[in-house]
C-alpha cells in the first residue's frame, strides 16, 4: 500500500475505534452497538478495492481485538473485517465515484448483517455462544438499523478523504512542474544546440568583419 493510504487508513481506524469504544459502546442501545469501525472499512474499501479493503479490514479488526475492553479471542474480528473489506472492495465503482447513494447503503446493510453472522459463526466455532443468549435476529436487525443510520455521516466523508489522498495534489503539482521543465528543455533545446547557435553567430560575425575589411580595402585601392 502507498504511504498516503497507510497514513490515512491508520488515522481513520484509530479515531473510529476510540469513538466507538468511548462513546458508542456506552450508549447502552438495545441490541447491537453501532459499528463505526465497520463503516470506515467499507468507505476505504469502496475506494481502494478488494486488496486494499482486505488489508485495511484486517488491520482494523486486529486493533479492535487487542484494544480493551475486548472480551473475545484475538484475530476473531480481524477475520470478519478482512472478509467484509475484501467483499466490499469487489463492488468498487469503476470510475471511483458513486453516482447514487443506493449502492453504498445496500453495501452497508449487507456488511452489517454479514459481519454479525460471520462473527457469530466464528464464535460458535471457538465455543462462544453469547449470540444465542442475546438473540441473533435482534442483533441482525439492530446492527443493520444502527449502521444504516450512521452511514450517511461516515461513509461519504471517508470516501472523499480516500479519493483526495489517492489524487495526491502535491505529487500532481510536482509532476506538472517537472513536465513544464521538460517541455521547456524540449522547446529551448539542449546545451549542444545553444553551443551550435553561438558558433553560428561567431561565424556570421567573422564573415561580417571580413566583408567590412574587403570593402575598406576596395576603397583604399580606388
Amino acid at each position: 500500500m502507498r504511504v498516503n493510504r497507510i497514513l490515512l487508513s491508520s488515522s481513520l481506524i484509530v479515531v473510529a475505534l476510540v469513538v466507538q469504544v468511548s462513546v458508542l459502546a456506552r450508549l447502552h442501545l438495545p441490541g447491537a452497538v453501532p459499528d463505526l469501525l465497520l463503516l470506515v472499512v467499507l468507505g476505504l474499501a469502496l475506494v481502494y478495492g478488494h486488496i486494499g479493503g482486505a488489508l485495511v479490514g484486517f488491520a482494523a479488526g486486529l486493533l479492535a481485538d487487542l484494544a480493551p475492553p475486548a472480551d473475545h479471542a484475538a484475530g476473531r474480528y480481524a477475520l470478519v473485517l478482512c472478509v467484509i473489506g475484501y467483499l466490499a472492495g469487489l463492488v468498487k465503482p469503476e470510475s471511483g465515484q458513486v453516482r447514487t447513494a443506493a449502492g453504498p447503503m445496500l453495501v452497508v446493510v449487507a456488511a452489517a448483517v454479514g459481519s454479525t453472522l460471520l462473527y457469530a459463526g466464528v464464535g460458535a466455532l471457538v465455543g462462544d455462544t453469547a449470540a444465542r443468549h442475546v438473540g441473533l435476529s435482534g442483533l441482525l436487525f439492530t446492527a443493520a438499523l444502527y449502521d444504516l443510520l450512521l452511514a450517511p455521516f461516515v461513509v461519504p466523508g471517508v470516501m472523499a478523504l480516500a479519493r483526495r489522498a489517492e489524487n495526491d495534489p502535491l505529487a500532481e503539482t510536482n509532476s506538472a512542474k517537472a513536465g513544464d521543465i521538460s517541455s521547456g528543455w524540449l522547446s529551448g533545446g539542449t546545451g549542444l544546440r545553444i553551443g551550435g547557435q553561438r558558433s553560428g553567430l561567431r561565424v556570421k560575425a567573422a564573415r561580417a568583419r571580413s566583408a567590412r575589411a574587403g570593402r575598406i580595402k576596395g576603397v583604399k585601392r580606388l
